[in-house]
């Protein structure tokens, strides 16, 4: 009799174990959504389908159950419906929140290629443009915008005082060369006075003071700052004690610290790294192979330890961008050409399209 698996969120760990035990994948979504597309989504909405692979597509064997989880213990997850999922194990793969449009703020397909479409609209008549936040996501929209509409202004602010911070010198050197030969202005050290009185994502003329005294004029804003890891389901204590960011403590095989048949993967874990779509499917991997070996009988040997530097790949539009990748001899930049051969080109659709199928939105 095969044991069975029950995965709050994990697409890619409930398709590597549905040859192997009972799967049942627990989601509020009726698709996996590949966040590293959704920025170019909302500049292309042609394009934007590449975002959203709907779980049915996804396995030809598990179980997919669309609710949200309240409650897991070790021996199953408690829905939100009231049922109790029973299962020999369960891996955590819940990932975390951010501000629209780099997250969707639908559960539905439909609904979120809607706001999609709206927002490109309300985008699409705005001359100048405000981002909040100059991190990986409040770039890459920059870049995206640049590339369907070069006359757009794009402004970026944030109070830090610096460009990806803890990377190599060359790396932050040629993103501000790169950004300067888009046009985008980048204002580091600032911080508003005031929130914008506009909402975000609608076209609507306003300034707005600085902390510096000084002011933006735009006729968009967009927020990309803010990640909140989802693990409100953690909150009674049944199963672990949260970190004070609402992560779980996890061991170098990705079990959640003191039971070993429980797995956590991705923004979730208390793993010391920038929290990547990159290194949750490492980490995915990890638990796949862990829980085969323990269906089999045997241990599990795989380990996972996150790299003694960051690592990253931003794309400015499909080819532009900069990044850091790993090598023996530790950290090395990588040129434009090479950030858009692994994620700027595509997004990573090559990737998922193999993964869900030819069947895929």
């Amino acid at each position: 009799m095969k044991r069975t698996v029950a995965i709050v969120g994990g697409a890619t760990v409930a398709k590597a174990l549905e040859s192997e035990a009972d799967v049942i994948l627990i989601d509020p979504r009726d698709a996996f959504v590949n966040a590293a597309a959704s920025l170019r989504a909302l500049t292309q909405p042609d394009w934007a389908n590449n975002a959203f692979y709907p779980f049915e597509t996804l396995l030809s064997q598990g179980k997919v159950i669309r609710d949200r989880a309240a409650s897991v213990d070790a021996g199953g997850v408690t829905l939100a419906s009231g049922e109790h999922v029973a299962a020999d194990y369960v891996v955590l793969a819940t990932g975390s929140s951010y501000a629209y449009p780099a997250k969707p703020a639908s559960d539905s397909i439909d609904e979120a290629l809607d706001d999609l479409r709206r927002t490109h609209k309300e985008l699409r008549q705005a001359g100048k443009v405000l981002i909040l936040g100059a991190g990986p996501v409040g770039l890459e929209l920059a870049g995206e915008i640049k590339e369907v509409w070069p006359d757009k202004h794009v402004t970026i602010a944030d109070p830090a005082e610096e460009l990806l911070p803890g990377f190599k010198p060359e790396v932050v050197e040629d993103l501000r060369g790169q950004l300067d030969a888009l046009g985008v202005e980048v204002r580091l050290g600032t911080g508003l006075v005031a929130p914008p009185a506009t909402e975000a994502g609608l076209a609507d003329a306003f300034t707005v003071t600085t902390t510096d005294g000084d002011e933006i004029a735009a006729d968009i804003w967009f927020r990309a700052h803010g990640v909140s890891t989802n693990s409100d389901y953690l909150a009674d204590g049944k199963l672990t004690t949260r970190t004070p960011e609402g992560r779980v403590p996890v061991t170098e095989f990705l079990n959640v610290k003191g039971h070993d048949h429980v797995y956590a993967v991705g923004d979730i874990t208390d793993v010391a790294e920038t929290k990547m779509a990159a290194f949750a499917m490492q980490h995915a991997e990890v638990v796949a192979k862990n829980i085969i070996a323990q269906l089999n009988g045997e241990p599990p040997t795989a380990t996972y330890q996150p790299l003694p530097y960051p690592m990253i790949m931003v794309p400015l539009g499909p080819n532009g961008g900069v990044g850091q990748l790993p090598s023996p001899d530790g950290p090395f930049v990588t040129p434009a050409a090479t950030v858009s051969e692994y994620k700027g080109a595509d997004l990573f659709t090559g990737r998922f399209v193999e993964q869900f199928g030819p069947t895929a939105a």
